[in-house]
């Protein structure tokens, strides 16, 4: 079986759609159609070569998503053929596979355990989660990587409780999530600031109460008039080393927590006043939300259906396959939030 599939074959050089041939599954592989898959900074940050030196070229790419199972490998037990799933970078049960090779005109293609810039692809079984028929997999294409990744950091990492202050340094797709945690966990107030200003009003629209905008507003003054004795916490989203270092600048003494889920570029490093520290701040990082899927993604879940999470705000875009490289030009340059790719446009 042949399916098509978006690869990078050069770092700096636009994706290539080719079309590549499905292998026979292995032991705790599965085979999903996939329906809609969003893009992540990650990928611009593959596709540029802004992580550094590619050992892996060409292959696929891709980490969230939904889509429908289509075959089962031997040993899988989490899914079956047509079930709808998420599509999740992030590892939940199941087995553990590596990855696959698929073949080309141009020879082999590598790939993760999980890919989801294709019209098909071979997945790990612990990549993926069982969704319940009723929900949009457009809509729930989110909380692969965006709502995990961003509300995650909220209640895992920060362990966010009600009526602390929130900053959150960066308002793309993943801080936007960290907004509408925060609202979730009731933090108050909930400051949102970017350079962007159509960015910094979809926060408003997810929650945040306050918004700074970077390019006409001086940031401490901006925070003192809110809170002069720091805040509780802050998420910084953005990958710039300077908002990492004003993410622990800005939180209170004796137990303020700064978060780091940005991806700073290959050789950025991070400069901060060890005094800070000295002041009883913390300095986290996070791995996507420090997520345990078969525990939180249930939960993202159930905050979709309800109505409690509304990430229709996120996808202003919907692309179509071969359209891909203008979804990535378009989120790099800002004028998307979170590119959705449906592979049933054409």
């Amino acid at each position: 079986m042949k399916t098509l599939a978006a690869i990078l074959v050069e770092t700096g050089k636009p994706l290539v759609l080719e079309e590549i041939e499905i292998p026979e599954l292995k032991e705790g592989q599965v085979l999903v159609e996939v329906k809609y898959s969003g893009v992540c900074h990650t990928q611009v940050s593959e596709c540029r070569g802004y992580r550094g030196h590619d050992a892996y070229l060409p292959h696929c790419l891709g980490h969230e998503g939904t889509g429908v199972v289509t075959a089962v490998g031997p040993g899988v037990t989490r899914v079956k053929e047509a079930d709808p799933v998420l599509l999740s970078w992030m590892k939940g049960p199941g087995a553990d596979v590596p990855g696959t090779v698929y073949s080309s005109p141009r020879g082999r293609i590598n790939a993760g355990g999980i890919t989801t810039f294709g019209r098909h692809s071979v997945l790990s079984e612990n990549r993926l989660t069982p969704l319940p028929s009723s929900i949009s997999l457009s809509e729930s294409a989110m909380l692969g990587c965006a709502v995990p990744t961003g509300v995650g950091a909220v209640f895992n990492t920060a362990q966010a409780k009600t009526g602390q202050s929130i900053l959150v340094f960066g308002v793309g797709g993943v801080g936007l999530c960290a907004v509408a945690g925060a609202v979730l966990a009731g933090c108050n107030p909930i400051v949102a600031i970017d350079v962007n200003e159509s960015k910094l009003r979809i926060a408003r629209e997810m929650g945040a109460t306050h918004c700074i905008c970077l390019q006409q507003e001086q940031l401490v003054p901006s925070l003192e008039q809110i809170s002069k004795s720091g805040f509780d916490i802050a998420i910084e989203a953005s990958g710039r080393p300077v908002a990492m270092q004003q993410a622990l600048e800005s939180v209170r003494s004796m137990g303020g927590i700064a978060v780091i889920l940005g991806n700073a570029r290959f050789g950025e490093e991070l400069k901060i006043d060890p005094r800070q520290l000295n002041q009883g701040k913390q300095l986290r990082g996070s791995w996507g939300g420090d997520n345990q899927p078969s525990r939180d993604f249930p939960r993202y879940v159930d905050y979709l259906l309800s109505g409690n999470l509304n990430v229709k705000p996120l996808i202003s875009s919907i692309y179509s396959l071969s359209a891909i490289n203008n979804a990535i030009d378009d989120l790099e340059n800002g004028k998307v939030i979170r590119p959705l790719i449906d592979m049933d446009l054409h």
